[in-house]
């Protein structure tokens, strides 16, 4: 799928989307070898609104973004004080 981008006064290709591709891996010269998966994740990145100047959907989107970010850092820190 394509990533949603858009412009702002910091970058004028922004990404404004989270990606997340998840490769099986698996050693078949390895008879019970574990399998394994990689994740490779690419966040949009947090954007400071005045800044960047984001106005009406660029807006809309910066603040998703970053509200994302935050719920993600809240449940990395949750997962880590256990």
């Amino acid at each position: 799928a394509a990533r949603a981008c858009g412009s702002t006064a910091m970058n004028d290709r922004s990404s404004r989307s989270h990606m997340v591709l998840s490769v099986a891996v698996a050693d078949h010269a390895r008879p019970g070898a574990a399998p394994g998966i990689l994740h490779f994740v690419d966040l949009a990145g947090c954007e400071r609104t005045k800044i960047s100047q984001a106005e009406g959907d660029r807006l809309k989107e910066a603040n998703a973004i970053n509200k994302s970010l935050s719920a993600l850092g809240d449940v990395l820190s949750g997962l880590a004080s256990k």
